[in-house]
């Protein structure tokens, strides 16, 4: 009897089981962002304080104010104070839809990239000033969006069953759900 010395990759139960958990570790991260960015725009939306042209406590136009003179990019805090309610719409806007994409993962890259695009801009702008740097959460944010950008959303989401149904039809009309499990494996 031969005898393998060491563990044997690549093969058996417990190297595929580890392989498809490996496939839902996005998942986590696309729940905590998706409901993060949820709430962060519903937040911003049903705030009567923040989305107010006056400037006072708690307002878009009071917050671009006080980090003006520690932005990384002050052009584009001065472009935000030009018309601080409708910055603070689109932020708030912007927030929902991102989140809702990531969610149902439809667009799932796209929005990801839109989600890395807030969070650098607030990065560069209200939380620039942390000291050390990564006391800023915005830069956090930034580069936990990266990996759904790189990989979208594989599994449970909108683009994968889209992929599938594209997948069906180009294997002549059997949809990839019927597709025996061993012929998509290759064997």
């Amino acid at each position: 009897m031969s005898h393998k010395a060491g563990p044997s990759y690549g093969s058996g139960p417990s190297y595929r089981a580890r392989g498809d958990l490996g496939r839902y570790a996005l998942l986590p991260l696309r729940l905590f962002l998706g409901i993060t960015f949820v709430y962060a725009g519903l937040d911003k939306l049903t705030d009567p304080a923040f989305l107010t042209s006056g400037g006072g406590q708690g307002s878009i136009g009071a917050l671009m104010e006080s980090v003006r003179g520690t932005a990384a990019l002050p052009g584009l805090v001065d472009l935000a104070l030009k018309n601080p309610v409708g910055f603070g719409y689109a932020i708030a806007f912007g927030e929902l839809a991102v989140g809702l994409g990531t969610l149902l993962g439809l667009f799932a890259r796209v929005a990801a990239a839109g989600g890395a695009l807030i969070s650098l801009s607030l990065w560069l702008t209200v939380s620039w000033a942390a000291t050390p740097y990564y006391y800023g959460n915005d830069l956090v944010y930034l580069m936990a969006w990266l990996p759904l950008i790189l990989a979208g959303a594989p599994l449970l989401s909108v683009d994968a069953a889209l992929a599938g149904r594209r997948r069906g039809r180009a294997r002549g009309g059997v949809p990839f759900s019927r597709v025996a499990p061993a012929a998509r494996r290759g064997r």
